[in-house]
């Protein structure tokens, strides 16, 4: 169902109307998801409402995103582009709804397109409104009125078209934007990043190049060395298809027929992301790597993943290990005092490089003491998910996270960045 809610006002027009739909929003249905307590009953509801009432465009934007969080992406994004073809906004109210008002400028796509904000604001009183930008920003009389808007769009590996659509579109939006320059999302490339911090003495970001297939098959035949394509580039290699993530086709390779073995099982491919492979565990031979976001400059830890394996993913880290789970507690209850102080100067050089009010990155830390970072980005997930019983630790960290972030959404915060902009 479609309801019509006042857009934003000017001066003595005419108020407009814009159609807007309810939508349960990411949080809940990640939840649901993750819990699975009532998944399938909230499948078959959703389903229900699209079948009885086609253009229900709120159902279908939820049962899009249920689809893509059970592993079908094409056919998520299918029913994704069928709802924003009869709808382009949706709203979700947190608890009472009686916090900030936050436009949510978003791009389709997938769940790593835009900045899962939805988590981050869970056990507030915010109402989160979508807009799908698909064409470029809308006139700010065609969206409902709001405390704050936020630029949601990430950057994405294809060359960030999305954001390119709405540059300049926030120079005189008439409220205050979060993340409103679209060339420094833009900038968090993987290569850009690790251009911008080439040889800090702080901040170790390897060196990173986008390689072609042709290219790399060159290297893993012995025509050219690593060395031809950038003079820091050698064996033993990461390599990964560009637009993947989560470790999608994301490979460590030492040897050119190490290398042209991963170009034979990765056929779909015509170009990639290589980096010189960092060796960051520590002196137990156990990797080691946090999620950090930064709010308004400051610095919250979302997790701390610890494995035997160099590629450390949250998920697929050795979490289940009682002695990992008191590590990720202790940094968790000593990050400020501790990691964040040790690494302040490298997190100052981030915030004053990146110039963003929101970004995430993923790091380690080196065994000389440098910040070691292995990508910076505005659409990490951030969340509570995890059970309490096996991670009690996690709930006063993610509270602090989340209170921190709603506060910078307030319109007093919002105003005080604009100020200071």
């Amino acid at each position: 169902m479609l309801h019509d809610v006042p857009a934003m006002a000017f001066g003595s027009a005419e108020p407009q109307r814009v159609k807007l739909a309810e939508s349960l929003g990411l949080a809940a249905l990640g939840r649901t998801v993750f819990e699975g307590a009532r998944l399938d009953e909230l499948w078959e509801e959703l389903r229900g409402r699209c079948l009885a009432d086609p253009n229900d465009a709120g159902a279908l934007l939820d049962l899009s995103t249920l689809v893509q969080m059970r592993g079908d992406r094409a056919k998520g994004l299918e029913l994704q582009a069928a709802a924003i073809g009869m709808c382009r906004v949706y709203r979700t109210v947190h608890g009472a709804g009686s916090g900030p008002k936050i436009l949510m400028f978003m791009a389709p796509g997938d769940l790593m397109t835009n900045t899962p904000v939805d988590f981050m604001l869970e056990g507030s009183d915010a109402e989160v409104t979508i807009c799908y930008v698909p064409d470029g920003l809308p006139d700010p009389r065609e969206v409902p009125e709001h405390d704050v808007a936020f630029l949601a769009i990430s950057q994405a590996d294809d060359g960030s078209a999305a954001l390119a659509k709405v540059r300049g579109g926030f120079d005189a939006w008439p409220r205050p934007v979060v993340n409103g320059r679209p060339g420094l999302i833009a900038a968090l490339s993987r290569d850009g990043v690790a251009d911008r911090f080439a040889g800090h003495p702080l901040v170790l970001c390897p060196a990173t190049l986008k390689i072609d297939r042709a290219h790399l098959a060159s290297i893993a035949a012995g025509v050219v060395s690593p060395a031809s394509q950038h003079a820091a580039l050698d064996f033993p290699m990461i390599v990964r298809p560009i637009g993947s993530h989560a470790g999608k086709g994301l490979e460590k390779v030492e040897t050119r027929a190490e290398l042209s073995a991963y170009l034979a099982e990765q056929q779909a491919a015509d170009a990639f992301f290589v980096a010189n492979f960092v060796d960051y565990a520590g002196a137990d031979r156990r990797y080691r790597k946090l999620r950090v976001v930064f709010i308004n400059g400051q610095p919250f830890v979302a997790h701390m993943a610890v494995s035997e394996r160099w590629m450390v993913h949250y998920l697929n880290a050795d979490m289940g290990e009682a002695a990992n789970r008191a590590e990720e507690a202790d940094m968790m209850a000593t990050f400020d005092e501790g990691f964040a102080r040790r690494h302040a100067r490298a997190f100052d050089a981030l915030v004053r490089t990146f110039g963003l009010d929101y970004f995430g990155i993923d790091c380690a830390e080196t065994a000389d003491g440098r910040l070691l970072v292995f990508e910076a980005d505005v659409a990490m997930i951030v969340h509570a998910l995890d059970s309490a019983d096996l991670y009690p630790y996690k709930k006063p960290a993610m509270a602090k996270l989340f209170g921190a972030f709603v506060e910078a959404m307030s319109p007093p915060a919002a105003q005080r960045r604009s100020l200071a902009a």
